[in-house]
């Protein structure tokens, strides 16, 4: 399906459950594949089951390259909370990895309420991500990327990027960057950055209110035309 709508998608067929859904089995053809790649992203259109709480659980836990960890891989790590502190080596240091949750998934991760993250948004990111020693972006108005360590506020983007589907684009253009061997607190910075952009491109042509997930990607690259030198 993913495929036939995108033929520029380069697709892989996976072992399902009854109802459509990524199963635990999954798990070894990934395996198989991962000493292959640069980065992973988890978690944007997979629902949520036991098996794929499971699957998350290995794949954080085991993957040994940058990861993106979004929507129902969020989802599924707040279930099973002691994963957070299970993951390989990578060029001695933890595997990076880099979360990616709105508001209502960083209070289930954080086990804290919305009202209190919206509080005090900035202390209680930072404080995650260095206890976990993870890259976090809390988004929102303002989206915030940290390392624990440093602490950046986006300035672009609006309110039309609050629409479903657009933090997805979010994660493919992060792992995108994290793919290219970027810094993982870099690459969260200039995707943050790259996608709000493109969500200020689309705007002035669509406007706000009428700006859909699927727009994004047409425009991301004249959000990089905009940062990128005149020579590239």
């Amino acid at each position: 399906i993913v495929a036939s709508a995108e033929p520029s998608y380069l697709t892989i067929p996976l072992p399902a459950d009854e109802q459509g859904r990524l199963s635990a089995s999954a798990w070894e053809r990934l395996a198989a594949l991962v000493p292959g790649q640069t980065a992973i992203a988890i978690g944007p259109g997979w629902g949520q089951s036991d098996e794929l709480t499971e699957l998350a659980r290995r794949l954080y836990a085991d993957v040994e390259l940058p990861m993106v960890v979004d929507a129902d891989g969020l989802n599924a790590l707040a279930k099973i909370p002691e994963a957070l502190a299970q993951r390989p080596q990578l060029n001695g240091g933890p595997a990076p990895r880099i979360l990616t949750p709105h508001p209502g998934e960083f209070s289930r991760l954080a086990r804290v309420s919305t009202r209190e993250i919206q509080n005090a948004r900035a202390e209680l990111a930072v404080g995650f991500a260095r206890d976990h020693e993870l890259v976090l972006v809390l988004k929102g108005r303002g989206t915030l990327v940290t390392d624990g360590r440093r602490l950046y506020e986006n300035t672009t983007g609006n309110a039309g990027l609050a629409t479903g589907g657009t933090g997805d684009v979010l994660t493919g253009l992060v792992t995108a960057l994290a793919a290219q061997e970027m810094d993982a607190f870099e690459a969260a910075q200039l995707g943050v950055y790259l996608h709000g952009l493109a969500g200020d491109l689309a705007a002035e042509e669509l406007s706000q209110p009428g700006l859909i997930a699927s727009d994004l990607p047409r425009y991301v690259a004249a959000a990089w035309k905009q940062i990128l030198p005149a020579d590239r």
